[in-house]
């Protein structure tokens, strides 16, 4: 059966490319809610409203929402380049979570990952920016783009830190 990303995210594109999956992309201009209390909460109702507002005509639907929580704060993507460089110092020598939520057919899972970034001093944070694109990525920041510049380490799938992660698409039979 045909599959439709309802998502413009390229990191998520391009995890299921590398996995060899055929699928279309849907941009969905969902509105998003934020319950920073609630991150899990936050993912699914984001990822499920994403699905819904994608007219999958017959297909399945994969949508997902992807934040960065530290401390009852959803770090989302941030609206301007001082506003990402502020994130960046926030999150500088700090644990924080990545979650995930994943909607396939009105049907979510929702993953966690941890992620420890080094102290970072302005110029690690002036030139992560003026490499990477970060204002579209939720907490100003992509593992896979230059993340050894900020990243100590992580546990958890990497795919997920990326915004999509492989063991909902494994249990629905998406990837093998």
């Amino acid at each position: 059966m045909k599959l439709i990303l309802a998502s413009g995210s390229p990191r998520r594109a391009k995890i299921l490319e590398e996995h060899g999956v055929a699928f279309e992309v849907v941009k969905s201009d969902a509105p998003e809610v934020a319950y920073p209390g609630d991150p899990e909460r936050t993912v699914r109702e984001n990822a499920l409203a994403k699905g819904a507002a994608v007219d999958g005509r017959g297909a399945r639907v994969l949508s997902a929402d992807t934040i960065v929580w530290l401390s009852g704060r959803i770090y989302g993507k941030p609206a301007t380049l001082d506003e990402a460089k502020q994130y960046l110092r926030e999150l500088s020598g700090r644990t924080h979570t990545v979650y995930t939520g994943v909607a396939l057919d009105g049907d979510t899972r929702v993953v966690a990952s941890h992620v420890t970034f080094r102290e970072l001093s302005d110029a690690d944070i002036e030139r992560y920016v003026a490499l990477v694109r970060p204002l579209d990525r939720a907490g100003a920041y992509d593992i896979d783009d230059y993340g050894p510049i900020l990243i100590e380490k992580w546990t958890g799938g990497y795919e997920n830190i990326m915004g999509l992660p492989l063991e909902p698409l494994r249990e629905w039979g998406i990837l093998p």
